[in-house]
């Protein structure tokens, strides 16, 4: 059986073309191929900007690129029967699917109400500055383009807490309607940080839970996914997704993969979010993300048995998924933590090679990212990949024991004459490491198949060899045969 590995199928700057998901539906074998078991695509309906929109603008969950809305019939990826077809592609060649949820927010209203309203400090959200005051608000969400197709509710005030602009006084500020307030469990950055953007969805409405709970079935009736990517849970009531994604998991009839995005350095907030949504969550390790970023950008001053430190996979291993980069770190975006190249293959190897944690690969690091003329990390990534995807992986064994220079071995298995793998990483000079992979290996000769170190490495009969590293460098040790077989 595959190592789990999830390939994340977009970037940011992909081409607003409306041809992505003919492109999914295309790659399918080589992604099964390159030993991937899943894909996350990116969020499926129509959004605010039409054509241009990434996606996380949402503007009706119920147009997957169906009708002419926002200037558009397709969305940036596609028509909804291309996004079935590409689902279906995914699915023949035994990939998972995982989808976009974003529920944080409405944008783009059609029509605008007058709301009683009271503003809020935008960078302390508990303290209110204005009395109760009339604003007009982008609310109204009629779909006009889709004439009730589906589901023919119309989304007003009521069902969101506070919007950005007040369209009367042409003023941005931070407003919350009526006496609603803001949810209380979300991250208290800036106070309390319910709202994001658009229109801030109130998951306290009875009527918001249940549109979103109808959606969800007619959804996932609809693509047959395999599980959903949660878009800024942060700021949302933070046990809401429990019913939600129970509901989803009895119409399926069996467990869904679930990850949130909960943008936070600080893994005591990551650990708070599990324990409060029912443990039915995985999370993206974003404290690993930026121990990879300040690791590349410290001209090798980086403790490298750290890098493991303060992170979800460490913490909370079963519940980790690891990440290089993603759609948010890549270079322009308000995140923008973009993992320099020369320590790529050190994060991927560091992810892709261990028993810990789901990892996800960024479409932009497997495909480059043209936009802004970066290449794909190429054949290092596709080795790891392999790697990940043939070998028994069998126990770990770490040999964190200095700051410049670690190391860890994968024993296999007996029952797997080609395991056995050896790794070996640097962020400052070159060395070797002593270590035992395992004594059915004995006598056996293993190589680097990133081909960074030319040694041959002939462990003893105990299976213990000492392993190269050239300066700033990874190498990753295997049999000689399976090297052979490779090529």
């Amino acid at each position: 059986m595959k190592n789990k590995t999830i390939l994340q199928g977009f970037e940011w700057d992909l081409p607003a073309d409306a041809t992505h998901w003919q492109t999914m539906q295309q790659k399918a074998k080589e992604l099964h191929d390159l030993g991937f078991t899943a894909v996350w695509l990116p969020p499926a309906y129509k959004a605010s900007s039409g054509i241009e929109d990434v996606g996380y603008g949402v503007y009706d969950h119920y147009d997957l690129g169906e009708f002419d809305q926002k200037g558009t019939v397709p969305t940036k990826y596609g028509t909804k029967d291309d996004y079935i077809q590409a689902i279906q592609a995914l699915h023949d060649n035994e990939l998972e699917v995982y989808a976009d949820i974003v529920f944080n927010h409405l944008m783009g209203a059609d029509e605008t109400e007058t709301v009683p309203a009271v503003q809020y400090n935008a960078d302390d959200r508990t303290e209110v500055v204005s009395g109760e005051e009339e604003i007009e608000a982008w609310t109204k969400f009629t779909y006009p383009g889709r004439n009730g197709q589906y589901n023919d509710y119309i989304w007003t005030w009521k069902n969101f807490s506070g919007v950005d602009y007040d369209a009367r006084t042409k003023e941005h500020a931070i407003f919350n309607f009526a006496d609603k307030g803001w949810d209380q469990e979300v991250d208290k950055e800036d106070g309390n940080f319910d709202y994001l953007m658009g229109c801030d969805l109130d998951m306290e409405n009875p009527e918001t839970v249940e549109q979103l709970d109808k959606w969800g079935k007619w959804y996932q009736e609809l693509t047959e996914v395999d599980g959903y990517r949660l878009d800024a849970v942060k700021h949302i009531q933070f046990d809401y997704y429990v019913d939600w994604l129970i509901n989803r998991r009895e119409e399926k009839g069996k467990s869904l993969f679930v990850v949130g995005e909960y943008w936070s350095n600080e893994l005591e907030k990551l650990e708070t979010y599990l324990d409060s949504s029912g443990n039915l969550i995985y999370l993206f390790d974003v404290p690993l993300h930026f121990n990879f970023y300040e690791a590349a950008n410290s001209n090798g001053e980086f403790d490298m048995t750290q890098i493991f430190a303060n992170t979800l996979v460490d913490s909370r291993e079963d519940f980790a998924v690891t990440f290089v980069d993603n759609h948010d770190t890549q270079k322009g975006q308000s995140l923008e933590s973009w993992i320099d190249g020369w320590f790529k293959v050190h994060a991927y190897t560091l992810t892709l090679l261990r028993k810990q944690g789901i990892p996800v690969v960024f479409w932009g690091d497997l495909y480059g990212i043209p936009k802004q003329e970066i290449q794909p990390v190429g054949d290092d990534l596709h080795a790891l990949l392999k790697l990940r995807n043939q070998t028994d992986f069998g126990n770990q064994i770490d040999y964190f024991d200095n700051p410049d220079c670690i190391g860890w071995v994968l024993t296999g298995d007996f029952e797997d004459p080609n395991s056995g793998v050896a790794v070996v990483m640097t962020n400052g000079k070159g060395g070797e490491k002593e270590m035992t992979i395992s004594a059915i290996h004995r006598d056996k000769t293993f190589v680097d198949i990133l081909g960074n170190n030319e040694t041959k490495v002939v462990l003893d009969k105990n299976g213990k060899g000492v392993f190269p590293v050239n300066d700033g460098q990874v190498s990753v040790y295997v049999q000689e045969e399976v090297a052979k077989q490779w090529q």
